[in-house]
């Protein structure tokens, strides 16, 4: 079997992936990139979810890339036009013709006495198995399962006539015209599908076993549309993502240290919104602000079906389906034609592949993660996954950023591998996920920890983020620069040690 080789090899094709090969084409351009597409589409999230209403949870002028301004008007964007912004953006930067679709990223060995990854892989057009070899990866394949998503067992749920639909896998042309629709949950999926099918369902009602926040917020935003008029289109998204930033993180700080204010803040935005015509034990969550992540709706969309009666909210237990809908643990039955398992995401990390060092097999839940961008003992890898409070591009561009650093350091100095080692085994460590939503809970057994200590402690702030990867050193004691090994087994030679040449 041919084995091809490229200099980095990037997974996932995706927002996160297509914006790494803009960044190294930019600050690496010596190097070989290839992207390796499971799919038969570039795209990720923003391809594979086509529910009614997708949309980002985000503002566009985070979510999107700091070298590309997002210029439609409306700062919540549908997934169509944020699917056209990946593509545009790699017809732009010519990244669209680096990708290999349908190759689908099966394990990933390290070989010390090469310095070298070997990629298997399986082509889902021919069934055939490929392999490539790379000195670096950037695992872009985002941190869920794209074949399935999550769903509790459901009693009752073959007797059930209707359809269930969980939203990951949305049927095309499904015709709910005049039906009664049940979504189960009260993510941001649950909060998009209700008034997006609301009006020409018959009815909507969104069955949530806990109320979560829910807050309304400006689909376009009005100041960066009044001064593309006077001003330049690159500096109007920088000073929008710039106060788009300060604001998210000042939202999210303030719920922490006053969660009581920023609680009652949030309530009483609801309150005006829903007024009398629904009950607020609805909307009142039992946990603190930003214990698990705020949903967003733009311009209150969600509220006005709930205000018009197009759309209910439900909270309480499943007992089981029966043959009409669902029995509630109360006794109330919610009739339905068509259930919607908004349940949520199966976390899979590194695109589900197995990942070994000479053949020894690497368990991501017993390391730590190196500045949020690297995996403990594993070398010249970098994992991209954003932020859970704040946009995830945010975390992406600086991660990309940041392993080309990383990679020119290299490049001036010689070494060909770099990994990340923890030199204190006695430092307490905790997960890096510190949210109490479902699906991460469920993840917890999955990723790597984070330390007590810098540079193995993740604090979920950009601006922290940003001073910790542009200005602090390459050549901290934890990443250690070394050369292949031609002989034994070993992940390379500490730096200062004597130098092999790559086989």
């Amino acid at each position: 079997m041919k084995t091809d080789y490229v200099d980095v090899a990037i997974i996932g094709a995706g927002l996160s992936g297509v914006g790494a090969a803009v960044h190294l084409g930019k600050h690496c351009p010596g190097k070989s990139v290839a992207l390796f597409e499971g799919r038969a589409a570039m795209g990720g999230t923003w391809d594979l979810f086509r529910y009614p209403g997708i949309r980002s949870d985000s503002d566009m002028y985070t979510l999107g890339y700091n070298f590309k301004p997002w210029t439609n008007p409306k700062a919540i964007a549908d997934g169509e036009s944020i699917r056209e912004y990946i593509q545009e953006t790699a017809r732009e930067y010519g990244i669209d013709r680096k990708i290999r679709y349908q190759h689908k990223v099966k394990s990933a060995n390290w070989d010390s006495t090469k310095g070298r990854w070997t990629l298997t892989m399986a082509r889902g057009d021919s069934g055939e198995t490929v392999k490539v070899e790379s000195q670096y990866v950037i695992c872009a394949s985002g941190y869920y399962n794209y074949d399935q998503g999550y769903t509790p067992e459901f009693a009752g749920r073959d007797d059930f006539r209707g359809d269930i639909i969980h939203p990951q896998h949305w049927p095309e042309g499904l015709d709910y015209a005049g039906k009664k629709v049940v979504v189960i949950g009260s993510g941001a999926t649950a909060v998009t599908l209700v008034p997006a099918m609301a009006g020409k369902a018959a009815h909507v009602t969104m069955l949530q076993r806990s109320p979560g926040y829910v807050a309304s917020v400006p689909e376009k935003d009005v100041i960066s549309n009044r001064l593309r008029k006077v001003l330049p289109e690159s500096t109007v998204y920088h000073m929008a993502r710039a106060r788009n930033v300060l604001l998210s993180m000042g939202i999210y700080n303030a719920s922490k240290k006053w969660p009581d204010k920023v609680r009652s803040l949030l309530m009483g935005q609801v309150k005006k919104q829903v007024g009398d015509k629904v009950d607020m034990k609805h909307f009142t969550p039992s946990y603190n602000p930003w214990d698990e992540r705020l949903c967003a709706v733009p311009d209150g969309d969600m509220f006005k079906r709930l205000r018009d009666g197009s759309a209910s909210v439900v909270t309480d237990h499943i007992e089981r389906f029966d043959e009409t809908g669902i029995v509630l643990k109360s006794g109330e039955h919610l009739d339905a034609d068509i259930i919607i398992t908004a349940t949520g995401l199966q976390i899979q990390l590194l695109g589900g592949m197995t990942v070994t060092l000479d053949g020894e097999p690497v368990d991501p839940a017993t390391k730590l993660y190196y500045k949020g961008a690297m995996v403990e003992d594993v070398p010249n890898v970098a994992m991209v996954f954003g932020y859970t409070n704040s946009s995830w591009t945010l975390k992406a561009d600086l991660i990309c950023e940041y392993f080309c650093k990383v990679i020119r350091h290299m490049d001036k100095h010689g070494w060909q591998v770099a990994t990340p080692r923890n030199h204190d085994p006695e430092m307490p460590t905790e997960p890096f996920l510190n949210m109490s939503s479902g699906y991460i809970q469920r993840a917890l057994s999955l990723v790597p920890q984070q330390g007590a200590d810098k540079p193995w402690k993740l604090y979920q702030n950009y601006l922290k983020d940003f001073a910790a990867f542009k200005f602090t050193r390459v050549d901290d004691k934890a990443l250690v620069f070394s050369n292949p090994v031609s002989h034994g087994y070993g992940y390379g030679m500490d730096a200062g040690q004597p130098v092999t040449a790559v086989n």
